[in-house]
């Protein structure tokens, strides 16, 4: 959806790109992805208040938005697309109030979400049932958010996130 909406709307959108202590998976490269960074580093940044949000998602995992992302992005005269977990969006929509539009992409099911991990291919089966108790649990949240777009159809979803943003813009 993120990458739909970069291809769609080029001179309006740019992506922040979020810090991890994860490993790069697949083709992921550091500074397109993420910032790929140590936990000791991602505390340093924390201690010199580095991230306009962040967060411990598993025990020693940490993600989270880096305050010269967003600075970067909007001297780029762009708005700032941020592509985090549920917890992140809540918290940047608390930050940002009406200047964010919060849309919760969520699979139809549950039981979805655990097959397309799965066919990813790129994640172990421990996190895969990880992220898919992370994600019942997210999705009694999705009603803090603006707006609410069922992934159900890959199609379907980007003609529905279209309209969102030509009625938003």
């Amino acid at each position: 959806m993120v990458k739909h909406l970069l291809t769609t709307f080029p001179n309006t959108f740019e992506l922040s790109i979020s810090c991890t202590t994860r490993a790069p998976r697949g083709e992921e490269v550091h500074g397109r992805e993420y910032y790929f960074i140590s936990p000791e580093e991602f505390r340093q940044r924390i201690a010199r208040d580095e991230f306009i949000e962040h967060e411990q998602v598993y025990e020693g995992l940490y993600y989270g938005t880096l305050k010269s992302e967003i600075s970067r992005i909007e001297g780029n005269g762009h708005h700032v697309i941020f592509d985090v977990d549920v917890k992140g969006g809540i918290n940047l929509k608390h930050i940002f109030g009406d200047r964010a539009v919060s849309i919760f992409i969520c699979p139809p099911s549950i039981d979805c979400l655990r097959d397309r991990l799965i066919g990813r291919g790129d994640t172990a089966p421990e996190m895969i049932e990880k992220r898919v108790a992370k994600a019942s649990k997210e999705m009694e949240d999705k009603i803090h958010f603006d707006h609410i777009i069922i992934n159900d159809n890959l199609q379907s979803a980007f003609a529905n996130l279209d309209t969102l943003i030509h009625n938003t813009l």
